[in-house]
């Protein structure tokens, strides 16, 4: 089952033991992220539905059970076929594997871990909850030191389930109280018999009772009396002793009354003032003394015939009224002659005896040939190939049982035994040995995450059993949409290890963001080439023509990405807005300045910047004069944007003019496109003076544009217009 998650969420790691009824794994609550144990009934089970009915109802029953000593029950689930309980996961070892490699320990340390125990054999008992199978092996030893019984009520389920449907008792034989071993209900009392094995075993290094088959030691729990702890280990002190006598009586109503009773006793058994104290005997031990059987001497008679007897012939009696009466003896000739040869009859009798014996013991001979088996030495073949292991166990004269069990492993190679039955024991032959055999680590598919988005592809992998630090996440732009997988590594379907293959997926950012082009002062034609060089799209119906104070045919303002603005290819919504020339109320006039160098005969830079409806300071003329000289050029006014005229001479600001649009408004000016020379338009200087009254007006910003196509117009008639042409002389 290595690699398999239970119930989506319980993933197994390894094999950690087993027994008869189920088997233990370390796995991984990927909810809760951490350790547990998880029992899994094996398969023999699960089509026995009384048996799961009462394997649930008691292990829930357990999992109510909150005490220190007691390894909690986390939860209880079945997936598909699969009943298992999640436990609290202990990071040590069993006391079973302790006695092994420690026996006999210090009394003080066997106490102290028996105190542990019945500790939470009390809590369990006033929980209505009884053990059944009280044995090293379910005692766990954390790191810690803290003691943690485990299997409460699998046992209970077990023996009941097994007692009901076929008779027999499934259970630690050595480890049986006599009433389990009847088949009788076992109480609270059972536990603490099977405790008080638990300490013998601890302080001796033996079991009490022990058998060349099952119901050999079932048979002794029931009629041999327990040798004394202190007789095989001399080190142990009276009062502990005393502990397990009483703890160990047959009958039931001879222990503790309860676990609370044993504990109290335990926890002063150590003190100084009961180490020495007298051995324990229950008080009816006495009278059944008195009463026991004893071999009487036998009343032995003189029989013999009164012939026989040496000494005087017989004196007459007197029988009543006088008369004599004789004793007589009877003797016969045949009698006679074989009191003669004693030795004949017995000689005859012992030769048929011989015979006999003889005969008898021929036979128990061939008996034994046929009937008795011998034992041998189970071989253990753990670590071997699997060809060699079965050459090992025949060899021994033992039977490789069929079908051989096979699991995945990644701590044991393929064809190779990871685990044996009945190992360092002694087994009749001809007794099946079963193998579990390694099939190597076991692999998955692996899933197709292309096309699924980052979060789910990681959620797929983990359900693999594949940890993070395997996953590697790349990010590409790409055509398809962001967050979603495009390329896996490796590919789908193929098989790999969870645990030890590194997966690379690669994730789309979408596609690559451009900077956005500037379009302004560009045709539609053009500013559409521009966007199709970076992969932008920009559709007809998103090309608006309307008036605009821009040079016409030319693009005034885009949307709704600035220039220099993020923008991720195709760009859609692009648009574009195209002048169709100046609005119906702007105004163009021609505006004319007159100017000479700063000092007679001398040379000056001219520069005239020209701020109207079209944009702010556009430069109208730069020009390096040497004598006085007269720039005309267009400015274009709107009713909320005046023209004003600033004329530079050697970078030298000399004046500035203000022309209105009431002033171009009078002197007849058209809403035509200005000439293509500078953008502005000159005027009568005298009355577009700085002082000139100017109405309130809001700026606006303009872009520069390229020069339009030139528009005659008609010059203004000075004395119309009422203008006159100003002449800035040199100053």
């Amino acid at each position: 089952m290595n690699g398999t998650t239970l119930s989506g969420r319980y993933e197994i790691i390894e094999r950690v033991g087993g027994g008869g009824m189920a088997l233990v794994y370390k796995a991984k609550d990927t909810l809760l992220n951490r350790y547990v144990a998880v029992k899994v009934l094996r398969q023999q089970y699960v089509h026995d539905e009384e048996f799961i009915r009462r394997f649930r109802r008691e292990a829930q029953s357990a999992a109510s059970l909150s005490h220190p000593n007691v390894v909690s029950i986390y939860d209880v689930g079945q997936d598909g076929e699969t009943h298992f309980i999640v436990m609290e996961y202990v990071e040590g070892s069993n006391l079973n594997d302790i006695i092994k490699a420690q026996a006999p320990l210090q009394a003080s340390e066997a106490v102290h871990v028996a105190t542990q125990i019945c500790d939470a054999l009390e809590h369990a008992h006033a929980n209505g909850i009884i053990h059944r199978d009280i044995k090293p092996h379910n005692i766990l030893i954390g790191k810690n030191g803290r003691v943690k019984v485990t299997d409460f009520g699998i046992a209970r389920a077990a023996t009941t389930s097994t007692i009901t449907q076929t008779g027999s008792v499934i259970g630690s034989v050595h480890y049986f109280s006599p009433e389990h071993a009847k088949g009788v209900s076992a109480g609270e009392k059972s536990d603490l018999y099977s405790l008080g094995i638990v300490l013998y075993q601890m302080l001796t290094a033996k079991l009490p009772f022990i058998g060349e088959s099952p119901i050999s030691v079932a048979l002794k729990h029931l009629q041999e009396p327990v040798e004394d702890p202190r007789v095989v280990n001399p080190m142990i002190p009276q009062s502990v002793e005393n502990v397990i006598l009483k703890s160990l009586r047959k009958r039931p109503e001879e222990r503790y009354g309860s676990a609370g009773e044993m504990l109290r006793d335990l926890e002063s058994c150590l003190a100084p003032e009961r180490r020495n104290e007298p051995k324990w005997t229950y008080a009816s031990d006495a009278e059944d003394d008195a009463e026991a059987t004893r071999v009487i001497p036998a009343i032995r008679a003189d029989m013999r015939p009164a012939s026989a007897a040496k000494g005087p012939a017989p004196e007459p009696a007197e029988a009543p009224g006088g008369a004599p009466v004789w004793r007589e003896s009877y003797e016969d000739d045949d009698e006679e002659a074989g009191r003669s040869n004693p030795w004949i009859k017995p000689l005859i009798w012992f030769g048929v005896l011989l015979v006999l014996l003889g005969g008898a013991w021929w036979g128990v001979q061939k008996v034994q040939d046929i009937f008795v088996i011998p034992t041998v030495e189970v071989p253990l073949v753990e670590g071997l190939p699997l060809q060699r292991a079965i050459d090992e166990i025949e060899a021994a004269g033992l039977i490789v049982e069929q079908p051989i069990v096979y699991e995945f492993n990644r701590d044991v190679p393929v064809d190779y035994v990871i685990s044996q039955t009945k190992k360092n024991e002694t087994a009749k032959g001809n007794t099946s040995i079963r193998l579990y055999v390694s099939k190597g680590v076991q692999l998955v598919e692996m899933p197709k995450l292309v096309g699924l988005s980052e979060s789910q592809a990681k959620r797929a992998l983990e359900e693999l059993g594949i940890p993070d630090t395997n996953i590697t996440v790349d990010r590409e732009h790409s055509e398809d949409d962001v967050g979603g997988v495009i390329e896996q590594f490796p590919p789908e379907a193929q098989p790999i290890d969870p645990l030890d293959t590194s997966v690379r997926i690669v994730v789309s950012e979408g596609r690559e963001e451009i900077d956005m082009p500037e379009l302004l002062g560009l045709t539609a034609q053009e500013a559409q080439a521009v966007l199709e060089r970076e992969g932008l799209e920009l559709l007809e119906k998103n090309i608006v023509s309307e008036p605009a104070y821009f040079a016409e045919g030319r693009v005034f303002k885009q949307f709704p990405y600035q220039p220099g603005d993020p923008v991720k290819p195709p760009g859609e919504g692009i648009m574009i807005y195209v002048s169709e020339g100046l609005p119906s109320e702007a105004r163009v006039t021609s505006y004319t300045v007159v100017i000479g160098p700063k000092t007679q005969g001398g040379e000056s830079a001219i520069r005239i910047l020209v701020s109207d409806a079209m944009g702010d300071r556009v430069e109208a003329v730069n020009q390096t004069v040497s004598s006085e000289q007269a720039f005309s050029f267009e400015v274009v006014t709107s009713p909320n944007k005046n023209a004003v005229i600033e004329v530079y001479r050697d970078d030298g600001k000399v004046e500035q003019y203000t022309w209105t649009h009431r002033q171009a408004s009078e002197s007849g000016g058209s809403a035509s496109a200005p000439n293509a020379g500078n953008g502005g338009n000159g005027g009568n200087g005298g009355d577009g003076g700085e002082d000139e009254a100017q109405p309130d007006v809001k700026e606006t910003d303009a872009a520069p544009i390229e020069p339009a196509p030139e528009s005659p117009s008609e010059p203004a008639d000075e004395d119309s217009s009422g203008l006159a042409e100003t002449i800035v002389d040199g100053l």
